[in-house]
């Protein structure tokens, strides 16, 4: 049972969220007063078309960028109004990301990449070597450790991605588009992963992506248009309800 089916309380919490870029003319909103909340060990999936306005809602819940108005919370911090410093700290240590492009460093091996986060936080060597071994067996690839990105299929790249992204065992996850460059059936099978790590491991997940067969694998299931939120999608995972 995942901490979400629990009944954990939300742990990423975003209240009247409105982003507007440029001013006069060229005056953008992308993101209209938009509240939400994720708990530990749910999957929540953001739908929309391209330009709905994703992406911004993405980067200010992991405090890439900061709102015009409103506020993001990760428990009792809260992001919208931290320091830079501060906001570079909870990245490393509470946050894990996931891209679409993957973004693996090239030279390196995916144990390797697994590993940088680990680096970063000087984590000491035995336990970034146990932590990296458990992480690449979790998603599928104890077998390939030593290979590096180029000898590894899209798939197989994205599942270093999100190995990477739990090294330090972060509390929530945010992933934008994470299935864009996979076909179909590794798509579903990336986002099964997604949901089966986040669910055992207690992380608070959001995913964007703009295909509705995801929804099987969600818990929620939340539809942007235009940078608003419209009403909830049903869910048609197990773990939904």
């Amino acid at each position: 049972m995942s901490a979400f089916e629990a009944g954990g309380s939300p742990l990423l919490e975003a209240r009247g969220l409105s982003r507007v870029f440029g001013e006069g003319e060229t005056r953008v909103d992308a993101l209209r007063d938009v509240s939400l909340t994720v708990s530990p060990g749910e999957l929540v999936l953001l739908r929309g078309p391209s330009g709905s306005g994703k992406t911004t809602l993405l980067n200010l819940l992991g405090g890439l960028d900061r709102p015009t108005a409103g506020s993001v919370a990760l428990g009792a911090v809260e992001l919208s109004s931290a320091s830079e410093d501060e906001l570079a700290g909870i990245r490393r240590s509470e946050i894990g990301f996931v891209f679409q492009s993957f973004a693996l460093l090239p030279v390196l091996s995916a144990a390797e990449n697994v590993e940088v986060p680990l680096r970063i936080l000087r984590t000491p060597a035995k336990e970034r070597e146990e932590r990296v071994a458990e992480l690449l067996d979790a998603v599928g690839l104890g077998d390939h450790a030593n290979q590096r990105p180029y000898e590894l299929s899209g798939g197989q790249q994205q599942r270093v991605g999100i190995a990477r992204a739990l090294a330090n065992r972060p509390r929530v996850l945010i992933a934008d588009e994470p299935t864009g460059q996979l076909d179909s059936g590794t798509a579903l099978a990336m986002m099964a992963l997604i949901s089966q790590l986040a669910h055992e491991q207690g992380v608070a997940a959001i995913v964007s992506t703009h295909d509705p067969r995801m929804n099987e694998h969600a818990d929620r299931v939340l539809q942007l248009h235009d940078g608003r939120l419209g009403e909830p999608v049903q869910a048609r995972g197990r773990h939904a309800g």
